[in-house]
This record gives C-alpha cells, sequence and structure tokens, in this order.
C-alpha cells in the first residue's frame, strides 16, 4: 500500500498569537485563523504556535491542538509536569470546549446531539470519515443560537446558522465532520462541503472559533474559565 502525503503548504501567517494570561505554570492564548499548532515536517510549514512561543517561553509545550483554520482559546503548559497534568484532564474530559461556528444553512432544530464515530479516511488524506465499523467514539451537542444571512461581497447572501458546539470527545476534525453529516457544514469549510460553490468567492476562513475554556489549574486548583469572542 503507497504511503499518503501531505501536500499541504501553509500560506504565511501575519497575525499575532495572543496571550491572554501566563504564569510560571502554564500560558492561555488566542491562537489565529491560518496557524499550525504545530510545525509540519515539510519545512515550510515550520511556523506555528510552538514555534513561535517556545522562543519566548522554552520549553513549553502545547496540552492540545486547534485545526489550521480554526482560531481561539489554547492552554500550553510549560514544564513537563503541567503538560502531564492538564493532559489527565483531557483524557478524562473534565475539560470543557466550547466553540463558536456559522453553518450552512438554517437548522430545523434549535439544539441537538451528533453521535458518530469517527475514522482516518484511507484515501483522502488528510480527511476522516464517519465509519461505525473502524471509528472511534465521537460525541458533539449544538445549539442554535441564531439564525441569520451573511452577506456576500458580489451583493447576494447566504442563509447561516451561528452555532454553539460542544465536543464531548476529541477526535481529529470531529466538529467539522459531525456539522457536515446533519447536512449543514461549517462556512469556509475545504475538507467537508462548506466551501461556497458555483464560482463565488471563498469564504476568506473557516467559520469555527474556540470561544470557551474550562479547566482546574493543576497547581492553584482554581476553576479556570476563559472566553474569547468569536471574531466573525
Amino acid at each position: 500500500m503507497s504511503q499518503v502525503i501531505d501536500t499541504f503548504i501553509a500560506p504565511p501567517c501575519d497575525e499575532q498569537i495572543d496571550i491572554l494570561y501566563q504564569d510560571e505554570h502554564l500560558l492561555l492564548i488566542n491562537k489565529p485563523s491560518g496557524l499550525l499548532s504545530l510545525s509540519g515536517k515539510n519545512p515550510q510549514n515550520l511556523d506555528s504556535v510552538h514555534h513561535r512561543l517556545v522562543k519566548i517561553f522554552p520549553g513549553c509545550t502545547l496540552v492540545h491542538r486547534l485545526d489550521f483554520g480554526t482560531s481561539g482559546l489554547m492552554v500550553v503548559a510549560r514544564n513537563k509536569a503541567i503538560n502531564a497534568a492538564l493532559s489527565q484532564q483531557f483524557s478524562q474530559r473534565t475539560v470543557m470546549k466550547i466553540y463558536q461556528a456559522l453553518l450552512c444553512g438554517h437548522l430545523d432544530n434549535d439544539e441537538g446531539v451528533i453521535d458518530a464515530a469517527i475514522a482516518k479516511d484511507p484515501v483522502l488524506f488528510p480527511r476522516m470519515s464517519i465509519c461505525e465499523i473502524t471509528g472511534k467514539p465521537a460525541r458533539s451537542r449544538y445549539q442554535v443560537m441564531e439564525r441569520a444571512y451573511h452577506s456576500l461581497e458580489n451583493g447576494t447572501s447566504l442563509l447561516v446558522s451561528r452555532v454553539r458546539l460542544t465536543p464531548e470527545t476529541g477526535r481529529t476534525h470531529q466538529l467539522r465532520i459531525h456539522c457536515q453529516k446533519i447536512g449543514h457544514p461549517i462556512l469556509g469549510c475545504d475538507l467537508y462541503g462548506g466551501q461556497l460553490l458555483q464560482g463565488t468567492e471563498q469564504t476568506p476562513r473557516l467559520m469555527l472559533h474556540a470561544s470557551e475554556l474550562h479547566f482546574v489549574h493543576p497547581v492553584s486548583q482554581e476553576n479556570f474559565k476563559m472566553l474569547s469572542s468569536s471574531p466573525f
């Protein structure tokens, strides 16, 4: 079986990382859309959250990642012990992550649960696929915040729903593929059907933002509830 090669080259990202909180143990940052979380194997994909931060905070490590196109909140450990403690919270699912997204179309229901196992797509790397046989269990909740119209530069408008997404598991591309499964892909999603079709302009970014992050500080035991307003 031939090895699948990732040919993706990230365009330059001029936006800066906002550091919202820092102490001697961890950082809380706001990642811009269009920046990798970790540097890729291709030397042209060196720029990333970790590559930038480790120059300022030597020894820092990422506890979790956000997709290239996703913006929003990330917690970064400043040493291995803090990374292990925070990683345990993620693996035990005691960390709450809440996202805002613009979905294509108007959803019929005001809220719901998407329960669909996710597996690596054997052919279309880096896509994932819904597969109840080989996939890992994945569950997401959605809540409609607003049904609206997204104005385009050509004067037309698009039906969109602003939703609050809460993943109960942390599979790769989970929110993107789950939204596609219910027939309302995330606007601007190039992998799962959210790009505008028939020659209209491309959406400038993936309309997905990590807006809330709830966790317990591993040292102070303080409950952190960080908020980041959606940029779209």
